[in-house]
């Protein structure tokens, strides 16, 4: 029941100094940044896509992702709006296995938290300014916010952390879209009371201070299905799910309302080949009813270079945690989305 103290205080000053963006690089992201938000107000009628390896788990293979994600953004730019996930910390159901990049910066078993943090910023920083995309990372840690929040210009709220007070009131000091997923459960009130929370103001302790929030007018919802108390997955990316989301929507009155389709996870049972029949199938539902077309425009996809997964990090590119889509699928389907 004690805290043992493995390294010195870090200094956020001193860690954002290692890598920061230059004038143009800063003014280039904040362009990408506006049209994010646009998109979210919906000014902007192009599909959000968020999309990239389940876990950044090795520099040299992200920065490749990146670079093909990069050339494939500028053929589909006039409909389709990329953000590269760059996810650096894992949420584990039980605390076991790899925890991101953070923990582990060469996913070796080997916990080293210093570097991870100046891993985690360096593989953002990388991304932006060699390629020109922006990047999302999951929320995981609220406290390492101040640690990349001149980076990231979106974050999601995980299944796992979606119904945590800390989380969902950080959420409403950030200033870049947020997506709070529904829990694991699959209740989508917890989810759409998660949004509500990060779209008020809020007082509370953060950084050792009392501090006060704006209010997140970007937060908004990622359905990811849900899994009952046998372990029984249940998608919620059908139209009936969408339907009741978008009632649930209307009835609190939230802001800008946004939903994305997380093809993954208890959507797909984790059968990551599955993803391209639930986009293809969403897609259908866009077409076939108006109030669907209107809030279902983004999608969360885990893809990498490589199909599947694998224990060790043996194969370049392919996922150590869930299943991913591999490139050669990966472009085939942002073209159908294209296309469609």
């Amino acid at each position: 029941m004690t805290f043992k103290e493995l390294s010195n205080k870090i200094n956020i000053k001193d860690v954002k100094e290692l890598n920061h963006l230059n004038d143009e690089q800063r003014e280039k992201k904040e362009k990408r940044d506006k049209e994010l938000e646009a998109i979210i107000k919906g000014e902007d009628d192009r599909i959000l896509l968020v999309i990239g390896p389940c876990s950044s788990d090795n520099e040299a293979a992200v920065l490749e992702y990146a670079h093909r994600l990069s050339k494939l953004q500028k053929e589909v730019e006039d409909k389709i709006f990329i953000v590269m996930r760059v996810y650096t910390a894992k949420p584990r159901t039980n605390g076991d296995g790899y925890k991101g990049l953070i923990h582990e910066p060469d996913a070796d078993g080997h916990t080293d938290l210093i570097n991870g943090i100046k891993m985690v910023r360096d593989l953002h920083y990388k991304v932006i300014t060699e390629t020109g995309l922006t990047t999302a990372d999951e929320m995981l840690y609220p406290e390492n916010l101040p640690l990349v929040d001149d980076l990231v210009s979106y974050y999601a709220v995980g299944a796992r952390s979606v119904e945590n007070q800390q989380h969902r009131f950080v959420a409403s000091g950030i200033d870049a879209p947020t997506g709070m997923k529904n829990p694991t459960s699959g209740n989508l009130k917890v989810m759409f009371n998660g949004m509500y929370a990060a779209q008020q103001s809020q007082d509370f302790l953060f950084g050792n201070a009392e501090v006060e929030t704006s209010g997140n007018p970007l937060a908004h919802a990622i359905l990811r299905g849900g899994q009952d108390e046998n372990g029984k997955n249940h998608p919620n990316y059908y139209t009936d799910n969408l339907l009741e989301s978008i009632e649930i929507y209307e009835k609190m009155g939230l802001q800008n309302p946004f939903i994305v389709i997380d093809t993954n996870h208890d959507n797909s049972g984790k059968k990551y080949m599955e993803q391209i029949r639930i986009v293809r199938q969403t897609l259908v539902n866009r077409n076939w009813d108006e109030q669907i077309h209107k809030y279902v425009r983004g999608f969360m996809i885990e893809s990498y270079l490589e199909d599947g997964r694998q224990d060790k990090p043996e194969v370049f590119g392919k996922s150590i945690t869930d299943p991913c889509l591999g490139w050669d699928k990966t472009e085939e389907l942002i073209n159908e989305i294209y296309n469609s």
